[in-house]
C-alpha cells in the first residue's frame, strides 16, 4: 500500500476471513514493516504509446553485481534486496523451527546413501551415487563388471568446497575411457568453464575454456574437444569451437558462428559416434550439419538449410539418418529417414506417418528395434518395433497419471531397453525391459524411507474442464485417502504452460508433506503444454497466449464449482514462465486463491522482450512475438503482469529469485513486488526473497535444495494454521 505501513504479521496468515477484526487487534504491538522501493520514474515509449517504469533503477549490470566495490547505484540495490530478505525472515521468523522440521520430514524420507543404477558404455559401468550428510553426487565406473574396483572420476563433495553454489555438469568420456571433460559454474549464471581431467592419473589438465554451455563433445581422435561459447551478454549459444588437448585455449578454432539472433547452436556426437552433429534451432526452424567424428579437421555438410516453420531431429542408422519432423504439415511430428549422402528434405521417405491424434515426442534407436515415445489423449506411450517389422507393439501401463521415459540407453547392440516409470501415487522405478521376450527387470524401486509412506493411503484421478471456448483441460489430482473433499480442503494447484513443455505426472516425496497435512495438490495441463499435441502448444503461445492464463483460471473455479476447495483454501504456485502464469492470474482474477507462489517469475515481459540485450530475449520472438511489432506490444501490455498491476485485493503472496538468474533477471520479480506494494489495496501478505548465492534453478546442494521446499511449503501451511506445535490466542 503506498505511503502506508501493511499491517502484517505471520499471525495474518492463519486465521479466516471471519477473524480478521480480531487478527488486526493482535497485531497492533506486532507489526514488521516491509520496505518501501524508491520511485525513480522513468518513461518509456513505443508505438506511440508512454509507460512509467518506477523501479526501473533496480536494474543492475553483471559488471556492476560483480565488481569488488560496489557503486552507489550497485549498493541501493544490494539493500533493497536485503531489506526485503530481512522482512521476510522477520515476518516468517516462528516458522523457522517449524521449517527445520519439515525439512528434516523431507530429508528423512531420501535415502541418502543412494545410487544411481549403472548403465554399460564401451566397457565401464557407469554410476551416480551420494553419501550420507553429503549434498553432492559421486561419479563413479567399474570396469568390465559391477564386482570390479569402483573408480571415482568425481567426488563432487569435494570440488565444491568453498563455495555457496557449485554446480559439475557436462560429464564426457572420451571414446578410449582415458578422458573426461566436465564443467563448474561456480556463480548460478549458466556460464561453464570446461576442463579435462586424466582418469588414470587424476590429473586435471590446464585447459580451461571459459563462458561455455558446459557440454562437450569428444572426436574420435580422443584429444579434439567441441564445445559451444556463449555470447558474453545475451547469453546465447552462438558459436562452436574445437580444443586439441594441450594446446592454448586462443587458438581454437571457430568451426560454426550461428549469426541469427534468434538461433541458438549446439554440438554433440551421434550415438553411432559416426558423426558430430551441429545444430541450430529457433522456436519454429531447425538446421543441422555434421561432421566424420573420425576427421575433426574436415569440413560440415549440411543436412537440410533451415526454413522457417520446418522443424527436425536427426538420428544416424546404418546408411541413414532418420529424421523426426513437422514435414509436409504433419503437426505432431512424423519419422521420416534419408541417406547419408542424399540428405536434403526432397529425399526424405516416411516411416512413421504423421497421426492427428498421436504426438510423437522421441525415438531409441537400437541395433533391430526401433523405439517410439508417443503421447495420445495427453498419456505416455512406449512403442517399439523390430526393423524387420516382425513385431510392434506398446509397453503396457496401468495407471492414468503417470510418466514414462526412456534414457540411459547408450547401448547399440542390445535388446534390452532402459525406461523408468513413476506416477502420482507410485515412486519412480527404473526398468529393464527386453524387448525380444518381453520380460521385465525392475532394477530399482525409489525408496521412500521414514516408514510412514503406503502407496494404499493416496488417491490420484484425471478430471476434465471445459474452458470458456468449450476446449477441454486436464487436470490431475492427487490426495490422501483420508481427506475429505469440501470448501473447507486445501488445494494447491501448479501448472507451467510454455514452451511445449508438459510437466509429467510425478510422484514427489516432499509433496507428501502437504498431503499428509490434508492438502490436495492438482497439475493443470493448460494450453503451452503439448499434454494434447502440437496443436495444444500453438493455442497457447504469441497471440493465443492468454489460453494459457483462461486454462488455469478455469480450472480453480472447476475444482471450487465441484466442492474440491473454496476461494479461502484454494493456492496456487508456478515457477519462470510459469511465475509469469501467477502473475497474470491474480491481475485478473485474485479473488480466487488465498495465497500465491511465484518463483523466479517472468513478469516484465513487455520491456524484456524489447531489450535484445538481456539474456534469451531474441530466441523468445517466436514464443511471445517481438513487441517491436505493434500487434504483439499491445497484445504483450494487455497481459504483462507488470504492466497490469492495479489497485485492488491481491491474495497473500511470496515471491522468490535468485540475484544471479540467467532466465529471469532478478529485476523483474523485485520491480513487480514494489509495485504490487505500491498500489494493491488489502492487506494481505506481501514477500519476496532473493537467494542472494544462486540463480534460475536455486541452491545447488541437494539438502539446500530441500530447504528451499521446506520454506515454501511452510508458507501455504501457515495460512491454512496447518503448522505443527503452534497456538494463537484470539
Amino acid at each position: 500500500m503506498k505511503n502506508q505501513l501493511l499491517l502484517v504479521t505471520v499471525f495474518s496468515l492463519i486465521f479466516a476471513t471471519a477473524c480478521k477484526k480480531e487478527q488486526k487487534k493482535e497485531m497492533k504491538d506486532n507489526n514488521a514493516t516491509p520496505p518501501v522501493a524508491e520511485k525513480q520514474p522513468k518513461e518509456l515509449e513505443i508505438h506511440g504509446d508512454k509507460r512509467t517504469d518506477n523501479y526501473f533503477w533496480m536494474r543492475l549490470s553483471e559488471e556492476q553485481k560483480n565488481a569488488k566495490e560496489k557503486d552507489a547505484q550497485t549498493q541501493k540495490v544490494y539493500d533493497y534486496l536485503n531489506e526485503e530478505n530481512a522482512y521476510f525472515d522477520e515476518v516468517t521468523a516462528y516458522t523457522k523451527d517449524f521449517q527445520e522440521t519439515l525439512f528434516q520430514e523431507m530429508k528423512g524420507r531420501i535415502k541418502e546413501d543412494d545410487s544411481s543404477v549403472p548403465y554399460k558404455n564401451r566397457g565401464y559401468f557407469y554410476i551416480t551415487r551420494y553419501e550420507k550428510g553429503q549434498q553432492y553426487p559421486i561419479y563413479a565406473r567399474k570396469k568390465g563388471n559391477l564386482e570390479a574396483t569402483e573408480e571415482i572420476m568425481f567426488n563432487v563433495n569435494d570440488e565444491a568446497k568453498g563455495h555457496d553454489y557449485f554446480q559439475l555438469g557436462g560429464l564426457s568420456v572420451s571414446p578410449d575411457n582415458k578422458l573426461a571433460s566436465f564443467a563448474v559454474d561456480t556463480v548460478s549464471r549458466r556460464q561453464y568453464v570446461i576442463r579435462v581431467k586424466n582418469l588414470e592419473t587424476g590429473e586435471i589438465y590446464k585447459d580451461e575454456i571459459k563462458n561455455t554451455t558446459g557440454g562437450s563433445t569428444w572426436a574420435n581422435d580422443n584429444k579434439t574437444l567441441f564445445y559451444t561459447k556463449k555470447d558474453p551478454l545475451t547469453l546465447r549459444s552462438s558459436k562452436i569451437f574445437k580444443h586439441v588437448l594441450g594446446t592454448d585455449v586462443s587458438e581454437d578454432v571457430e568451426v560454426f558462428h550461428e549469426k541469427d539472433e534468434t538461433y541458438n547452436a549446439f554440438v554433440y556426437k551421434t550415438k553411432s559416434d559416426k558423426y558430430i552433429v551441429v545444430g541450430s534451432s529457433a522456436t519454429v526452424s531447425t538446421e543441422y550439419q555434421v561432421l566424420d567424428a573420425d576427421n575433426p579437421n574436415g569440413e560440415l555438410k549440411m543436412i537440410q538449410a533451415r526454413e522457417r516453420d520446418l522443424e527436425y531431429d536427426i538420428a544416424h542408422y546404418g546408411d541413414h539418418f532418420y529424421i523426426k519432423t513437422n514435414k509436409d504439415g504433419a503437426t505432431n511430428f512424423k519419422l521420416m529417414k534419408t541417406p547419408v549422402n542424399k540428405t536434403s528434405k526432397e529425399n526424405w521417405v516416411d516411416v512413421i506417418p504423421h497421426r492427428d491424434d498421436t504426438l510423437l515426442e522421441d525415438i531409441s534407436i537400437f541395433k533391430e528395434y526401433l523405439v517410439l515415445e508417443e503421447r495420445n489423449e495427453g498419456l505416455n506411450k512406449v512403442r517399439i518395433k523390430r526393423w524387420d517389422n516382425k513385431a510392434d507393439y506398446y509397453l503396457p501401463f496401468d495407471e492414468e497419471t503417470c510418466a514414462v521415459g526412456v534414457y540411459g540407453n547408450p547401448e547399440f547392440d542390445t535388446d534390452v531397453i532402459r525406461y523408468s516409470y513413476t506416477s502420482m501415487t507410485t515412486p519412480n522405478s527404473v526398468v529393464d525391459f527386453n524387448m525380444s521376450d518381453k520380460s521385465k527387470d525392475v532394477k530399482k524401486e525409489q525408496e521412500v524411507l521414514g516408514g510412514k509412506f503406503n502407496k494404499a493411503n493416496y488417491i490420484s484421478e484425471r478430471v476434465w474442464v471445459t474452458a470458456r471456448d468449450g476446449k477441454k483441460v486436464a487436470v490431475s489430482i492427487v490426495r490422501h485417502k483420508d481427506t475429505e473433499l469440501g470448501k473447507d480442503t486445501p488445494l494447491l494447484q501448479y501448472a507451467y504452460g510454455s514452451y511445449g513443455y508438459t510437466i509429467p505426472d510425478s510422484f514427489s516425496t516432499t509433496r507428501l508433506s502437504l498431503l499428509d497435512r490434508g492438502f490436495v495438490y492438482a497439475l493443470a495441463h493448460i494450453r503451452g503444454s503439448q499434454y494434447l499435441g502440437r496443436e495444444w502448444y500453438e493455442d497457447g503461445k504469441m497471440l493465443n497466449k492468454k489460453n494459457t492464463f483462461t486454462d488455469f483460471i478455469d480450472c480453480s473455479k472447476y475444482l471450487i464449482e465441484n466442492n474440491y476447495t473454496s476461494a479461502e483454501h484454494l493456492y496456487a504456485s508456478g515457477g519462470s514462465a510459469g511465475g509469469l502464469l501467477m502473475g497474470a492470474i491474480v491481475n485478473m482474477n485474485p479473488e480466487l486463491y488465498n495465497g500465491i507462489i511465484s518463483a523466479v517469475p517472468f513478469v516484465d515481459v513487455i520491456s524484456t522482450m524489447l531489450d535484445e540485450s538481456i539474456p534469451l530475449t531474441t530466441g523468445e520472438f517466436d514464443e511471445w512475438g517481438n513487441p517491436k511489432d505493434k500487434e504483439y506490444y499491445d497484445y504483450i501490455k494487455s497481459y504483462s503482469p507488470y504492466d497490469q498491476v492495479k489497485a485492488q485485493t491481491y491474495p497473500n503472496m511470496l515471491v522468490t529469485t535468485g540475484l544471479h538468474d540467467s532466465q529471469v533477471q532478478y529485476w523483474e520479480p523485485a520491480k513487480w513486488v514494489a509495485k504490487l506494494r505500491e498500489l494493491k489495496t488489502d492487506d494481505n501478505l506481501l514477500m519476496m526473497h532473493t537467494n542472494m548465492e544462486a540463480g534460475h534453478g536455486g541452491a545447488s546442494g541437494r539438502f539446500d535444495a530441500l530447504k528451499e521446499v521446506a520454506r515454501d511449503y511452510t508458507f501455504f501451511l501457515a495460512l491454512e494454521n496447518k503448522i505443527d506445535n503452534v497456538k494463537v490466542k484470539l
